[in-house]
């Protein structure tokens, strides 16, 4: 499912440039219009776009200079399959990375000042590595996950909270710790073995008698923490086990997050889509024709932590129809 080096398949589709972008956007069977999903990314990204600041950060206060959320737009940017290097958003993703290694600690390798930001830090730079032309990205990302993994084993839960000294853990934290795993596995890193099963037994403790997952025990599940832990058992290759079957059978089933909408969306995406080509087609058509209708003129999406997260979460949701990155890969 899942190949060595990230952005292999990108750069090899980079060469063949809009005709295999075609092939790629829908090849499963969709009613959705590529047209459409390719206007409505483009608006997207041009947003992101006009709205990033000269220091690789965006405008939106607060949120916009947190360096997770730096992240997400430039994996938003990325997933779309255009040149990093030389393509009409390059600029903008070189940008965003030196802003997120200007944050990251020399010596303790944590980026931001929170793990939720260091999270998704590390997941854009592990999606980036192999892929943009920076020297910094490998030294960069394995001090990131150095950080992750010596973070789990001070705590005696196995996950991971705000801070990397945390001893309590919650699956929304310990959820961007272990894709940003995944994906620097996937980039060729060393990841330890024992952190991803240690994690995974973490998530576990943490599943309700329905399926669903709760916040900091296996109580209050809902459908955001539900499809962060699915996707983590399918990133895992756990699909044939019964925490993942049920985790995604709750899902399924879950009324969609009123709050933290676009979090459940970017996750939420990513879990159906691993977990079945049937049900991730049903959720995906109704996925695009909300957002559609709820984009503003100018290509971005609000919610509650700003522009630049909600129109750079609202891009990944979509973004696996177009399968370039491999974190996205089934």
């Amino acid at each position: 499912m899942k190949i060595s080096r990230l952005f292999l398949l990108l750069l090899g589709c980079l060469t063949l440039g809009f005709a295999c972008k075609a092939q790629k956007l829908f090849e499963e069977n969709s009613d959705a219009l590529p047209k459409e999903i390719e206007q409505m990314y483009v608006k997207g990204l041009q947003f992101l776009s006009k709205s990033q600041l000269s220091s690789g950060g965006f405008k939106d206060n607060p949120y916009g200079t947190s360096p997770g959320v730096v992240g997400l737009a430039i994996a938003s940017m990325l997933a779309h399959g255009d040149d990093p290097n030389h393509g009409p958003h390059s600029g903008n993703i070189k940008r965003g990375l030196s802003f997120i290694i200007n944050q990251q600690n020399k010596t303790t390798g944590y980026i931001g000042t929170t793990m939720y930001n260091h999270g998704f830090a590390t997941l854009a730079l592990a999606e980036a590595y192999g892929a943009v032309e920076d020297d910094r990205l490998g030294p960069s990302l394995e001090k990131a996950i150095s950080l992750i993994v010596t973070s789990q084993k001070k705590n005696p839960r196995g996950g991971w909270r705000y801070s990397p000294e945390s001893t309590d853990a919650d699956t929304t934290v310990s959820g961007a710790q272990m894709v940003a795993l995944f994906a620097a596995r996937n980039a060729g890193l060393a990841v330890p073995e024992t952190a991803i099963q240690k994690g995974l037994k973490y998530f576990k403790s943490c599943q309700t008698p329905e399926g669903g997952f709760g916040y900091t025990s296996n109580r209050g599940p809902n459908a955001a923490r539900t499809a962060i832990a699915t996707l983590v058992f399918a990133l895992a290759k756990e699909k044939d086990s019964a925490t993942f079957k049920k985790s995604f059978n709750y899902l399924r089933k879950a009324p969609e997050s009123s709050s933290y909408r676009q979090y459940y969306l970017y996750y939420g995406a990513q879990a159906f889509f691993h977990a079945s080509p049937q049900e991730w087609n049903k959720w995906n058509r109704k996925n695009i024709t909300k957002l559609k209708q709820s984009q503003n003129e100018d290509g971005s999406w609000g919610g509650q932590f700003g522009t630049t997260f909600s129109t750079s979460a609202s891009l990944l949701s979509i973004a696996l129809n177009y399968r370039f990155l491999p974190i996205y890969e089934r």
